[in-house]
């Protein structure tokens, strides 16, 4: 059976079946809503439900706002109206599948893996800084991996991978040799960060959730951003700051750029002049105008969430700007 889900405030609605999540049948038809993890994690998909009932598959609870539901684990029980906080039509032919090949795998940390891949000649991969793929494995399952390059370098597509222990794609990369061919598809995730914007912006990272990080601040440089941009990069150690000569090239081309390394190992912040501790702890020693200034977080779910908190309850954000990319690990939905 479908339902009919209406969208608040347009004249916009679409089918969505019984056994279909909201999320995915907004999608389908071409209206774009903000998500990223699809796995009730994140928290990002998060909508009032107006006029019906839905069932509810496994949500971290911490993630949902109080009277909202998260519209990547809730399925319709009738015809509905959803409330997102922002959506848009989306371009027609704008996810792609392609086919790429390795060009260069290297080891930028002990757990981390950078995979350059190229297009076939005349092939682009359009996306927005922030954006994520989906690896397609041999036996149909999929894992998502955000793009670090940034959209003008569309020739090309980095990665960075961590080694997950038991982790299937982990597994293959040590055989990925120049040449093998990958397919992927993209762009996936809804990127509320505008590039053009003048605002006070706020980055923060932990592992591989540099990867975004790097693709939208390499899109500010090449736009010669003047905006006032703080980037806030926590690991346990040093080898956690995986590419750190890139903060000093921002540093060059961002002239509002204030960079604070976050290191939970005592002796590698002593070395490194870096702040002792989690990055949402440093992230209290920066000066933040909640009233403007916009949060970019992205890393594993509990950093994450303890940004989240740090911004919302203890700073007093709005909802609106804070924005996230959540690195839940496992199959990509």
């Amino acid at each position: 059976m479908s339902f009919q889900i209406h969208v608040a405030g347009s004249e916009f609605s679409f089918p969505c079946g019984g056994e279909e999540t909201i999320l995915d049948a907004a999608l389908k038809a071409g209206i774009e809503l903000p998500y990223s993890c699809r796995k009730g994690v994140c928290g990002n998909c998060a909508a009032k439900v107006n006029g019906g009932e839905v069932s509810r598959g496994i949500v971290n609870a911490e993630a949902v706002p109080e009277g909202q539901e998260l519209l990547c684990q809730c399925r319709p029980l009738g015809n509905l109206e959803i409330a997102p906080s922002s959506w848009r039509l989306i371009e027609p032919g704008a996810r792609q599948r392609l086919k790429a090949k390795v060009f260069r795998h290297t080891l930028a940390a002990p757990d981390v893996s950078v995979l350059q891949l190229r297009l076939p000649a005349g092939q682009r991969a359009r996306f927005r800084a922030g954006q994520y793929l989906q690896v397609l494995l041999a036996d149909g399952s999929r894992r998502a991996y955000s793009m670090a390059n940034a959209p003008h370098e569309s020739d090309g597509i980095q990665l960075h991978i961590r080694h997950v222990a038991g982790g299937q794609f982990t597994q293959q990369l040590s055989s990925l040799q120049s040449g093998d061919e990958l397919e992927v598809e993209l762009p996936f995730g809804q990127v509320a960060i505008d590039p053009g914007a003048s605002s006070p912006l706020v980055c923060v990272c932990g592992g591989t959730g540099f990867a975004p990080v790097k693709s939208l601040l390499d899109d500010l440089s090449k736009r010669r951003s003047a905006r006032e941009i703080a980037l806030v990069w926590g690991g346990r150690d040093r080898q956690g700051l995986y590419m750190r000569e890139h903060v000093g090239r921002w540093q060059r081309s961002l002239p509002g750029l204030h960079f604070l390394a976050a290191i939970e190992d005592a002796n590698d912040a002593i070395e490194m002049q870096a702040f002792h501790g989690r990055v949402d702890a440093a992230l209290a020693t920066v000066a933040i105008d909640v009233d403007c200034t916009d949060v970019y977080c992205c890393g594993a779910p509990p950093m994450v969430n303890a940004v989240k908190t740090m911004c919302l309850q203890q700073l007093g954000m709005v909802p609106e700007r804070f924005h996230s990319d959540v690195f839940a690990p496992g199959p990509a939905p």
